[in-house]
């Protein structure tokens, strides 16, 4: 694969899959470019959204994931709808809104979406270029969030995650990991507690994969692993991701996360939340006003993974008969939060209001 096809623009690309470089995303002549997240760590996939119509599929059905790389994407499907539909203000509006349906809880979405809906206004040549502008922004912003993250971390110290907020949930380099690889290629020795991150497994299939290709040394440890190990001192801070973040700095991420704060402030341990700026909405007042995603009841109710033969199977790992209620996200109240790293510093969650511009 060619820099073109990997997702190479003139900045570069810092994350890297058997040695080649790649974005999440990209986009390619009128098509959308995605790494197909649902097959890994088993398989690397790209896969391609030839309409506005594909990409939106890619985002709901998680081929794409994370608030950085779904904000990306959802700018280069409203460039798309450009591409389709020229002036034709109807249908391009209808193709904004369904965008906007697709993933109800993360900001960058919406971000991503009004800033080339405004720009394609003026052409559908500036709605693609806003598009890119978008991801360009987002790499770069993760970069920033590394170095700022970087100084929080000292030698020899036992990081935790949960969920995914790796390069695979941003354009590149990540949010709550880009700290953790600026310090691992600084050369500090530093050891990350990866959560599985039920029930999509996110943790224990993509960060994981990511630590591994950056020979970060790593476990993956069960979602109620988590307080136990701080109990026994094993665990320096907490860096976590964030799909929303309201004005008075309180935080929608992937659920699991308010259990990990609660059990950190418990044990006086760093509870630190990395996200660019764009991830803040500072048009919502508290958590409370925050949308929280349900998917379906599957997700908890079956596991999947590839057979003795390598194709993808689903099996069933409850009790046959019985529901489940599934929410994606769960919000963690500003007081439970020591930092925000953003790309323009490192705040308390009551001084982001400063930010808004």
């Amino acid at each position: 694969m060619t820099a073109a096809t990997s997702g190479l623009s003139d900045r570069g690309s810092y994350m890297k899959v058997d040695g080649k470089h790649y974005r999440t995303v990209w986009m390619q002549d009128d098509s959308v470019c995605l790494i197909e997240q649902n097959l890994l760590p088993f398989e690397f996939k790209l896969f391609e959204a030839a309409s506005y119509r594909d990409t939106c599929t890619a985002i709901s059905t998680m081929i794409v994931r994370g608030a950085g790389a779904i904000g990306a994407t959802a700018g280069y499907a409203m460039a798309q709808a450009f591409i389709e539909y020229g002036d034709d203000a109807g249908n391009i509006a209808a193709a904004r809104k369904q965008i906007e349906n697709t993933r109800p809880t993360a900001q960058n979405l919406f971000y991503a979406v009004e800033r080339v809906y405004n720009a394609g206004q003026q052409s559908t040549q500036s709605a693609i270029r806003e598009a890119q502008a978008i991801a360009d922004e987002d790499a770069d912003a993760c970069k920033r969030i590394g170095e700022l993250g970087n100084d929080l971390i000292e030698d020899g110290q036992h990081i935790e995650t949960h969920c995914n907020a790796g390069w695979l949930a941003f354009v590149d380099y990540g949010s709550a990991l880009a700290p953790i690889y600026a310090a691992h290629n600084s050369g500090k020795q530093v050891f990350v507690y990866a959560d599985e991150t039920r029930p999509r497994s996110q943790g224990a299939r993509l960060t994981a994969w990511e630590l591994g290709n950056e020979n970060v040394p790593h476990t993956i440890i069960a979602d109620n692993a988590g307080a136990h190990l701080m109990s026994l001192g094993k665990i320096d801070m907490l860096i976590v991701g964030s799909d929303r973040i309201a004005a008075n700095g309180d935080v929608a991420n992937k659920i699991g996360t308010l259990e990990k704060a609660i059990a950190a402030r418990y044990y006086g341990i760093p509870f630190y939340v990395a996200a660019p700026v764009s991830t803040i909405d500072f048009d919502c007042a508290s958590g409370s006003a925050i949308p929280i995603e349900h998917r379906h009841p599957d997700e908890v109710l079956y596991q999947s993974g590839p057979n003795q033969d390598g194709r993808p199977e689903q099996i069933r790992v409850s009790s046959p008969g019985s529901d489940a209620i599934n929410p994606a996200f769960d919000v963690t109240p500003a007081d439970l939060v020591t930092a925000v790293i953003t790309d323009k510093g490192i705040f308390r969650p009551d001084e982001l209001i400063t930010l808004q511009s």
